[in-house]
């Protein structure tokens, strides 16, 4: 395809690597010029341009843009009628997009390499046939769906705190540290894309073990309460 990327910070930066190899024709704006330049070093078929030579150069269009810089970034470009838009923009909406926008897409930075869920409102055809074949991809209904999706996936976040606070314990108790956070992120990360996570609760809910006492002492401490309190203020 003929692909073009306006707005080409870290997230869009990251799209691009996770198909850039898949033979496609990809022109990156001059926004983000120290991804866009990365890029055109590492891929021969990426290219950088200004916004208008990428709208011109392609069929597909991603956009990168913050959202309170799209009204006036993309108001002085000429699109054509048959071209594809599809954001990356959060707090946009599809129901509130040009007609030209035909998918919402949420990545987050393992796409470059894959293995990753993609949130998808819209056209999900076209976001599968560029990354479904290494990417897992979650359509979603409507506007309010993406908002609370969005507003769930920032969970990733304290649980990476988690494994960093818990690397940091370990690592005063080891003689490797790196090797101890390598342990404790494969071990949450292959148990939970093998097991649902009330099943895995009940799984390491031995009386007296490990896994319980420190989940009890947990959620006693308020940790649950904690949790839904600053998804609610979130929303």
């Amino acid at each position: 395809m003929q692909l073009g990327v306006i707005g080409c910070g870290t997230i869009a930066s990251a799209v691009v690597r996770g198909i850039a190899e898949d033979g496609h024709s990809i022109t990156v704006s001059r926004r983000g010029s120290t991804h866009a330049n990365a890029l055109a070093e590492a891929y021969e078929n990426v290219r950088i341009a200004d916004n208008q030579a990428v709208v011109d150069a392609s069929d597909v269009i991603f956009l990168g843009l913050m959202a309170e810089l799209a009204p006036d970034v993309l108001g002085a470009l000429r699109f054509r009628e048959n071209q594809r838009l599809v954001s990356f923009m959060a707090g946009a909406t599809i129901e509130e997009a040009d007609a030209m926008v035909v998918a919402l897409m949420m990545p987050f930075p393992g796409i470059s390499t894959g293995g990753t869920p993609l949130l998808v409102q819209g056209d999900t055809e076209l976001v599968g046939q560029l990354f479904g074949a290494r990417n897992s991809i979650f359509p979603l209904r409507d506007g309010a769906e993406m908002a609370a999706y969005l507003c769930a996936q920032a969970v990733l976040s304290p649980v990476a705190r988690l494994i960093n606070d818990t690397a940091d314990w370990l690592g005063d108790r080891v003689s490797n540290k790196e090797q101890g956070e390598a342990f404790l992120r494969e071990l949450v990360a292959s148990n939970l894309s093998e097991t649902g996570s009330a099943a895995l609760i009940e799984a390491l809910n031995t009386p007296g073990g490990f896994n319980q006492r420190l989940r009890l002492h947990m959620e006693a401490s308020g940790m649950p309460e904690a949790l839904r309190d600053g998804l609610n203020l979130l929303e």
